[in-house]
């Protein structure tokens, strides 16, 4: 993997922006700290790798431009540099803002607009700084700061009619030898032991292929000649600014201040540098697309130089080099919270429990593919395709050839594609017109995505996790690259993955808790007990950290009629309320799925608790794209077979289809089926109680009461449906009935199963309240049932029944004595399985198989088997 120039990129450690479903945070403190912090004080992880932990006896500082934004900031920074090292030399970035201002005014000159007020203004806060720093005016500051700022209106003025403005790519350099006067006047009385050095006067530098370069014999005997006038102070050095070897000012490009800072530390031989700046250290990823990302306490220079070379902008890739050199420690640090040991960079860093450290971002790429038959044992195929690029200009961000050698492709930055794919083409002008090669091929919008770890070093099965993390998030790979170094692994995917992309490889090396944004459909009595039931659950896997590393956002809401898409998590405990709410919109169940399935997160679920028909309808195109179903509602379970085929068949290659309590509720009926089966034992029959209300009715069925009386008793209780015909036809046993015999194989349709109803044929089409009037009818023929088999010596129960045959049956039977379902509690399901295995004592599973709560914990049980078998740990 090569590339002529690091790419920009989203993954920018430190920033306290948050993503779109993340809660705010306090902003950082602008106040001085009370003392100075030591800064090179180890966290204790740290100190077993670095200890003894001393003050360096030459400490370099540089501080950035958000560290030095205005008069406050710098004292501040001045305040830190209280380290306790003998020698410290502190390199400084312009005022924030101030870089870009300047550049903005040479163009506004180069172009004859009238740059004179930006001018004014950009003096007045320079003055006005100096003035509150400085006010007795007794370091020079005002005065020196006037001085430039007169010549560079002197060089703004010549722009305009210069015919050659090349020497003006030196202004903005003037930032940084403004700062270095205002941090002179910030180090306290006098400036006593403080001395300034324009780097102007001792670092020579020569462009260079791979950006500006140090001539450092000619640079250290400059330092040389210069500190045998200052040999024992302190120094305020100029970052960004040079001069070439003609003497000519110029600067070493963007982030060249931290360039200088590791430049300085070399030349100055320090045995320690501390960039600050608005962070805490490296992330282990961007905090605006992954809020979860962690502060590394330590990192190698190799790590560091990869994720900087991958766009890890709180280090340049050229700040490394200098101190990488001489084996000085840098160490990030955070102004805005000095008391953080941030992160320090050196020879060898501190193990971790992960093998990937970081993960790191570019965007604004394009994939370039040649392809060709002919290309196969073709030696310098691949020298002729990059020389091209390199005529061309273009830089080469990631390489890629499988060893079949059919084709090479590369990624490149998008604004360089068209040209890439020109040079390539002309290159291969006389192999594609022999047929030797087919044709160059340009995919845009395209983000590499980069895994970085010292830890990944000879450890198997880190690719292996990377991708299986990227594959649950349905996250397509075009290209992968890794070098034999093995502390980098590449990918080039789609650009509107990416964010999913991150998150999701964030998740799978346990960096984060696996994320997942959740919609709920039907807040009923299971939908409110769930949602009670996630809210004690979120509190009690922050306490432990022994459950699962798991993130559940609940960010929509619905009911029959209504849907609220929330633009943040809602809150578990309140969540219900938001459909009360005014202004809610009208319920569009494909509205509702693509919001919770979100780009930023990487993995969606859909909670149906609604009972409709209708909504299980949309489960195959749901599961096609990726949302994973988890639901207690038997409809797509023992509906039309076609839909649950559909449904399995979406499974192979979309989300998952989880549906435990919708037999059971609770209790764990088709998991002990599903593992009866994987491990290779064979269903024979299947027989059982399935409805707690029926359970609860024969189990009090003695013929002294009268059943009618019962069902009364039963409804008042809320044993029943409000309709208690509902549970008297027998049709949701059937349901449940047909679940289990799919899950084993059998393609079972509702209209297949013999079903008996206790509801007389005269009042299935009545009104409610005239079957309740009428409800004694059911009486006389089930007291008749009762007394026959009372006279054999037997009971009645109302049984489920598959047998090896296929056959189904739902109904009103007289078990034999010693049947399990003689012997249950009065609401308890009861489902026993004879198989190869337990063909004469069958396996038997007991317990409540009804209540919200109960029914609601099934749910929850596949919700969280689902945040397992993504990568969540238990």
């Amino acid at each position: 993997m090569s590339s002529a120039q690091p790419q920009p990129a989203l993954a920018q450690p430190g920033l306290a922006q948050q993503g779109p479903d993340d809660p705010p945070e306090a902003a950082g403190s602008d106040a001085e700290p009370s003392k100075p912090a030591q800064a090179f004080a180890a966290s204790p992880a740290q100190e077993s790798a670095y200890a003894p932990v001393r003050a360096p006896a030459r400490h370099a500082h540089k501080f950035g431009g958000s560290s030095l934004a205005d008069a406050g900031r710098y004292r501040v920074a001045a305040g830190l540099l209280d380290d306790g090292a003998p020698q410290r030399v502190v390199v400084v970035s312009a005022m924030q803002g101030v870089t870009d201002a300047l550049v903005a005014l040479v163009a506004d000159a180069r172009a004859g607009q009238n740059w004179v007020p930006a001018w004014s203004e950009l003096r007045q806060r320079h003055l006005d700084t100096a003035d509150a720093l400085d006010g007795q005016h007794r370091h020079g500051a005002h005065a020196a700061i006037e001085t430039d700022f007169d010549g560079l209106r002197a060089a703004l003025e010549a722009l305009a009619t210069a015919s050659d403005g090349a020497y003006a790519d030196a202004l903005p350099g003037l930032g940084e030898v403004l700062s270095s006067y205002l941090m002179h006047a910030a180090l306290g009385s006098d400036g006593a032991g403080w001395t300034r050095l324009d780097a102007r006067e001792v670092l020579v530098v020569h462009p260079g292929e791979m950006g500006v370069g140090v001539d450092w014999a000619l640079s250290r005997a400059r330092l040389a000649d210069w500190r045998k006038h200052h040999a024992d102070n302190d120094v305020v050095v100029t970052g960004f600014v040079a001069r070439d070897t003609q003497g000519h000012d110029t600067t070493l490009g963007r982030n060249g201040s931290d360039y200088s800072a590791a430049i300085f530390a070399n030349l100055f031989d320090a045995d320690a540098l501390t960039i600050w700046t608005d962070v805490d250290g490296v992330l282990s990823a961007d905090p605006r697309l992954v809020p979860d990302a962690v502060c590394l306490p330590t990192m190698s220079y190799a790590e560091a130089c990869e994720l900087a070379y991958f766009g890890a902008k709180v280090l340049h890739p050229q700040t490394l080099a200098p101190v990488q050199q001489r084996g000085i420690p840098l160490r990030i640090r955070n102004t805005r919270n000095p008391q953080a040991p941030g992160t320090l960079i050196s020879l060898v860093s501190e193990p971790d429990a992960a093998p990937v450290k970081g993960l790191s971002l570019v965007h604004d790429l394009a994939v370039l593919e040649l392809i060709g038959n002919g290309m196969v044992g073709v030696p310098g195929t691949a020298e002729r395709l990059f020389g091209a690029l390199r005529s061309a200009g273009v830089s080469v961000t990631m390489i890629s050839q499988g060893s079949s050698e059919h084709s090479i492709c590369c990624v490149v930055r998008a604004d360089q594609a068209a040209r890439g794919r020109d040079a390539i083409v002309a290159a291969f002008a006389d192999a594609m017109a022999d047929g030797q090669a087919q044709e160059v091929t340009v995919t845009p919008d395209i983000c590499v995505l980069a895994a970085v770890g010292d830890g990944m070093v000879g450890t198997p099965g880190v690719a292996a996790q990377l991708f299986d993390g990227l594959a649950k998030a349905r996250i397509n790979l075009r290209a992968i690259a890794q070098g034999a170094g093995e502390r980098n692994i590449s990918v080039a995917i789609a650009a509107r993955d990416a964010t999913r992309a991150l998150r999701a490889a964030h998740s799978a090396f346990w960096l984060s808790p696996h994320c997942l944004s959740i919609g709920l459909i039907g807040p009923g009595k299971v939908g409110r007990a769930l949602l009670a039931q996630l809210h004690e659950a979120q509190s009690r896997f922050q306490r432990d950290s022994r459950h699962n590393k798991v993130d559940l956002r609940l960010r929509a809401i619905a009911d029959s009629r209504r849907m609220h898409l929330a633009p943040r998590a809602m809150a578990f405990e309140d969540a219900h309320e938001a459909l009360a709410a005014d202004g809610m919109e009208t319920l569009d169940l494909e509205r509702f799925a693509a919001h919770v399935r979100a780009e930023h997160i990487p993995h969606a679920l859909i909670v149906d608790c609604s009972g409709s028909d209708a909504v299980a309808a949309f489960y195959p195109q749901w599961i096609a794209a990726g949302i994973h179903i988890v639901t207690p509602s038997k409809h797509a379970g023992s509906g039309p077979l076609a839909r649950y085929e559909a449904i399995r068949e979406a499974e192979r290659s979309g989300g998952q289809f989880r549906y435990e309590a919708t037999v059971g509720a609770g209790l764990p009926v088709i998991q002990t089926l599903r593992s009866l089966l994987d491990t290779g034992d064979e269903l024979t029959e299947v027989e059982g109680i399935l409805s707690g209300t029926l359970a609860w009715l024969f189990n009090r069925y003695d013929g002294q009461t009268a059943f009618s009386e019962l069902v009364r008793e039963a409804h008042a209780l809320g044993y029943t449906e409000p309709d208690p015909r509902d549970d008297l036809s027998g049709t949701d046993v059937a349901r449940k009935l047909v679940i289990l015999a799919r899950e084993a194989g059998r393609a079972l349709s509702l209209d297949q199963i013999e079903v008996e109803s206790l509801v007389p044929e005269a009042l299935r089409s009545v009104s409610k309240e005239e079957f309740f009037e009428r409800l004694h009818e059911l009486d006389a023929p089930l007291q008749q049932r009762f007394d026959a088999a009372r006279t054999a010596g037997l009971s009645l129960r109302y049984l489920a029944r598959l047998d090896r045959e296929g056959r189904a049956s739902v109904g009103v039977v007289s078990p034999p004595p010693g049947h399990a379902a003689l012997h249950g509690a009065l609401t308890d399901n009861l489902i026993q399985f004879r198989t190869r295995r337990y063909a004469d004592n069958p396996l038997v599973v007991q317990g409540p198989g009804a209540g919200p709560d109960v029914t609601a914990a099934g749910v929850f049980g596949d919700l969280l088997t689902i945040a397992q078998t993504l990568g969540a740990r238990a």
